[in-house]
């Protein structure tokens, strides 16, 4: 049962689960989340027709009837358990996983995600019990339920005046083929914009380098404003500026105080992740933003912005999360938003490259990642040799530890879906990270 996760279930499809998972999963889903009616979608992967078969059967044959709206997005799939009033959902996806990966991304009602401790959990220990699955007397049926026009319309209300910028656009042969036409329509310069689940031109993880690099030359060759790249599933975005130069996701979240703090007026809570850098608190402070730092990953960031009742929100990761949008994250959304904010900067002459320049401050490593199993106790390691020498001025232990000093941060944490251990440092000079990125690297070795 390797596949069940902290956020997600999720692995190499007949290796780390099956058919007889999904089946299972969607026989107990219904129990778990009291309901009698799932909606259900699915992304492109070559294996997501045999796992939606399976799925659909489990929950039939647990009496619960499934609404079934076919391809999707991640985001669709929570816009309709929130707008239609579902009490459980299921999107087959596995994100921005390689093709052989496959999995199962599921909300319970108000798209709130379940995440290992908050269902998922459940499930496992059903399944690794044996538990038995008996065919309800009254099974349920499949309807087909086309909510493509709803989905649409919602997006479209927040689209701005793009008609001075330009635009490349690289759809990374994943979900959010379905919709680039509908919203974005010619103006873009695309690549890789046909669903496919092979993913042929290259891995839909935008985080990955090698994977921005045709976008960045796409940007060069068409001299664009902006380079926007999808995930495989659409649930996040990410995004490169005039110059070819790929802007850490979370800046981002500082870019979009413009739309929500400065156009909208709104003020309030805006959740970062712990990974975030310490810049974007401190560009969205002036305009009445109130910085709201807690755990990695979608099961813990829309529950913590639901129960702040924050107006927005992101991750390193590259996930933007909105009130507007049932606390939930959507990588259309965040692109039609941050266009909306590039166009009018640029009408006033600032450039995405100048207006990244204003918010980042700081050196950073970005993430580091360390292949070792004694992985609590080389965090230990880290934080105590960082804090014994210095005073630090804030301190989190919740995912992981983020130790704040006057001139520098890091956080350290385990990943929730890798085997790895992930060092993160930012400091006011160059100088200054190299030194303490290379002391953290000499304790971690220790552990190796």
């Amino acid at each position: 049962m390797g596949a069940f996760h902290a956020y997600d279930i999720r692995g190499i499809y007949n290796v780390d689960f099956d058919k007889d998972t999904a089946y299972k999963v969607g026989y107990f889903l219904p129990e778990l989340l009291s309901a009698d009616k799932v909606l259900v979608g699915r992304d492109a992967r070559v294996s997501s027709p045999e796992i939606h078969d399976y799925l659909l059967k489990g929950i039939t044959d647990a009496g619960a009837d499934v609404y079934d709206v076919g391809l999707a997005t991640t985001p669709m799939v929570y816009f309709g358990t929130a707008h239609y009033g579902f009490k459980a959902s299921v999107q087959i996806t596995a994100s921005h996983n390689p093709a052989e990966y496959n999995g199962l991304k599921v909300s319970r009602e108000n798209a709130l995600p379940v995440g290992l401790d908050t269902g998922l959990g459940q499930i496992k220990e059903w399944i690794e019990s044996g538990r038995p699955c008996p065919v309800a007397a009254v099974p349920g049926k499949v309807h087909q339920k086309d909510m493509r026009k709803d989905y649409v319309d919602f997006l479209l209300k927040y689209k701005g005046d793009w008609s001075d910028l330009k635009i490349a656009m690289d759809v990374s042969n994943g979900m959010a083929s379905l919709f680039v036409d509908d919203i974005f329509g010619d103006q873009p310069a695309y690549i890789y914009k046909d669903m496919d689940g092979s993913f042929p031109n290259h891995e839909p993880n935008p985080l990955v380098p090698a994977n921005v690099e045709d976008l960045r030359k796409l940007v060069a060759q068409t001299k664009a404003d902006i380079g926007v790249i999808f995930d495989g599933d659409a649930d996040r975005v990410m995004f490169v500026d005039e110059n070819s130069r790929f802007i850490s996701p979370d800046l981002m979240i500082a870019v979009l105080g413009h739309y929500f703090l400065e156009e909208r007026g709104e003020k309030g809570y805006i959740h970062q992740d712990i990974r975030s850098s310490k810049a974007v608190g401190e560009y969205l402070a002036p305009m009445g933003g109130i910085m709201n730092t807690w755990r990695v990953g979608r099961a813990y960031a829309a529950l913590k912005l639901r129960e702040l009742d924050g107006v927005y929100g992101g991750e390193l990761a590259g996930h933007y999360y909105f009130r507007d949008f049932f606390y939930s994250d959507s990588g259309l959304l965040a692109a039609i938003l941050i266009l909306n904010v590039v166009a009018k900067k640029k009408a006033e002459g600032v450039s995405l490259s100048q207006l990244i320049a204003r918010i980042e401050k700081y050196q950073n490593s970005g993430e580091i990642n360390f292949r070792l199993d004694r992985k609590q106790e080389a965090m230990d390691a880290v934080r105590d040799h960082f804090m014994s020498a210095e005073h630090s001025t804030a301190y989190m232990d919740f995912d992981g530890y983020r130790v704040e000093f006057p001139d520098w941060w890091f956080n350290i944490r385990p990943s929730n879906t890798e085997p790895y251990l992930r060092f993160l440092c930012e400091a006011t000079t160059k100088d200054l990270l190299d030194e303490k990125v290379a002391k953290a690297r000499e304790i971690i070795s220790r552990f190796a």
